[in-house]
Order: structure tokens, then sequence, then C-alpha cells
């Protein structure tokens, strides 16, 4: 492998070995013989890249953008500029353009990502963080690992490994009767239905409906509604809503009723955790 792509430049490397996997493009990524290997790209909004999986751990950073991932089984994150989604190796996921993105895809071996979480997780990125993919992407493909090169990612593994998960994931629950629910809140985020309601609509008891709710998602049926909501509203925020109206859409009873749950739930208010300084 070494003496095939020595002399090549990434993007050969790229062309040479694109192959298909279930009908999805998969990285020359897998083929290359270093813990790291980096790949920038730009996608218009509207862009998908079907269900498929890789060997190695894929680390998704946001420059620009807006992105949903969804992962078999366990529900979708959503992934705001500045953000990274973290997923693990082997794992099937989906990725969705929901805004013209720009996208630094970080392939990590899995012998080096043994520490990293076993699930899916949005990251929040910090600045040494963010240098740091930033000079990952201008190393050489075959960079020395017991060289300099090889000491910065040391770092940015350990930096990694200390990222703090943001709270971005909607998990979906498994049944057919609360999946009607679910999909219900979504295509109408600002109804309040009840517990009672969903027990005179289903024929379920809502307290059998609450058990079940925390089984399969472990949130409340109040939090993933409430979850529902904000990752709606990231999404409008992102695509240049104005505030006000994604708060009346939502259900909010005033803009600053809607910027308080904001800011409880992410931290900061809207247009401050859209900034990217």
């Amino acid at each position: 492998m070494t003496k095939n792509i020595a002399n090549k430049t990434k993007e050969q490397i790229v062309q040479d070995h694109w192959v298909s996997f279930k009908g999805t493009p998969v990285q020359a990524a897998q083929l290359v013989d270093r813990r790291v290997f980096v790949r920038n790209s730009a996608t218009g909004s509207g862009g998908v890249i079907p269900m498929h999986s890789h060997a190695r751990g894929q680390l998704l950073f946001l420059t620009e953008g807006l992105v949903e991932a969804e992962i078999t089984g366990s529900g979708t994150w959503i992934v705001p500029p500045q953000r990274a989604v973290w997923i693990p190796p082997f794992i099937e996921h989906e990725i969705r353009m929901i805004h013209s993105a720009k996208l630094s895809n970080v392939y990590i071996t899995p012998q080096a990502a043994s520490h990293l979480p076993r699930n899916c997780q949005v990251m929040n990125v910090s600045k040494l963080l963010r240098e740091l993919i930033i000079h990952l992407a201008n190393m050489p493909l075959l960079y020395e690992e017991q060289g300099a090169d090889g000491r910065i990612v040391d770092v940015f593994l350990d930096q990694l490994d200390l990222s703090e998960e943001a709270p971005l994931h909607l998990p979906m629950p498994s049944s057919k009767a609360l999946l009607k629910i679910t999909q219900t809140l979504l295509d109408s985020p600002q109804q309040h239905y009840s517990m009672q309601y969903w027990q005179g609509q289903l024929g379920i008891s809502s307290r059998t409906l609450a058990r079940r709710f925390l089984d399969e998602t472990t949130m409340t049926y109040s939090q993933w509604r409430q979850q529902a909501k904000l990752l709606n509203a990231l999404q409008r925020i992102a695509q240049g809503d104005a505030v006000a109206n994604i708060a009346l859409d939502l259900g909010y009873q005033s803009q600053s009723a809607f910027i308080s749950m904001f800011k409880k739930a992410l931290g900061k208010t809207p247009s401050k955790y859209f900034s990217t300084s």
C-alpha cells in the first residue's frame, strides 16, 4: 500500500480507490495506513449520503451549514456549524445536508478510536480542537507517525476524548403506537397534545404510554416533545427564518419564551449559538 500511494496526492488516492459499498461511495480513507485521514468537502443544500458504514470512526466537523445524521435504530442528530458528530466504526448512518455545508471528515482507525464513545453523538468543538482539525487536513497523507505530525495526532485524539457532548439527539421509539405519536409531533410541533389525548386516540392508558416512552427513548414525553421543537428550531434558524416566526410556529407564547427555552437547553441564545467565534 505505502509503495503504491507514496507519490500521489490525497485527491488522487481518493479517486483511485473510490469504490461502491451497498450503492454508497466509500472513501479511500479506509485504505490509508495512518491513524487519521482528513478530507474536506462542500455540499449543497438537499444532498443526501445514503445509509452506509465504514471500518473507521468518522468525526464530521461542520464549518458552515447544517447537517442531519440518522443512525439505524438510534434516531437522529442535528449538527450545527462549529460542532461535530462522532460516528463510531461500523455504525450504519445517513447524512442529509439541511443547509449548504462545508465539512471536514476526520476518519480514525478503530485502534486509535478505542477510547472514544461507542455511541454516536454531537460534540462541542473547542477552539484548540478546531485548529487541530485544520492542521490535520493540511498534513501529508503519509505523515510520520513517529515525528512531529504523529504527536499532533496524539494531541488531537486527547482533545477529542475531552470534548463534551451537545444535547442534539432525538431518539426514536420502536413500537408502532409511540412512532405514531412522535411522527405527529414532528409534523405538528406547535400542538400540545397531552398523554390523556393519546390515551383516547390509542386506547392505551396514559400511565402505560408514559412508561413506554421513557423505556424506548430514555426521555419523558415532555422532554422528547421539547427536544423535537429545539431541533426543528435549529434547522429553521440555520435556513434564515426569523426567531419570532419560529417561536410562533412552535407554539410559544412569545419570542422571549422561546429564546429562554433555547438558552436553557443549549447554554446560549440562538444568535450566539450560531456564531463562529
